[in-house]
């Protein structure tokens, strides 16, 4: 890439992080928007719908079974052998990202029992998944691994904290 390329190149991709910003800090400024306006749930206003997450399932052991539940039994199978292709890579990648944001979503249920705990143990399968995720897009099995297993310990010490002990995942 020449010079005169390569400053292109950055004024396109400047120019693309500062119209994200403004995007971004737009946002705080519409009618209903989480910044302005503390309401749960989505009101629309015009055309206009704030922008606050609310839970499509209140059961916290629903949204468990029917969003981490899967995704945990494909990484179970997917996850006694490095993947032979970028398929068998590309599903690890795409499960490992499903549960660090899965994470994310648990930030947004805390538990009425010791919301500081459900904090903590939700940023710890987010950390985990997150390290799972950049280690599939290296192709490195060995830390896929661990950071599967450090992902799995996390989930269980949750469970035995809110679970009484019930639900254990195993590798």
């Amino acid at each position: 890439m020449s010079h005169k390329d390569k400053i292109r190149h950055g004024h396109a991709v400047g120019g693309t992080v500062l119209m994200t910003i403004g995007f971004s800090l737009s946002l705080l400024t519409l009618p209903g928007s989480a910044a302005g306006d503390d309401t749960e749930g989505s009101k629309e206003s015009g055309s206009a719908t704030a922008l606050v997450t609310q839970a499509v399932e209140e059961d916290m052991h629903e949204f468990m079974e029917y969003y981490f539940q899967p995704t945990y039994r494909r990484l179970k199978s997917t996850m006694n052998s490095a993947p032979a292709d970028n398929a068998g890579w590309k599903a690890i990648k795409a499960d490992a990202l499903t549960l660090a944001e899965g994470g994310n979503l648990l930030l947004d249920r805390p538990s009425d029992e010791d919301a500081k705990a459900w904090k903590q143990l939700s940023i710890e399968v987010r950390k985990a998944g997150q390290e799972m995720y950049q280690a599939a897009k290296k192709k490195d099995f060995e830390a896929s691994k661990a950071s599967y297993g450090a992902m799995l310990k996390q989930c269980n010490a949750c469970h035995d904290k809110f679970a009484g002990g019930e639900h254990q995942l195993a590798p």
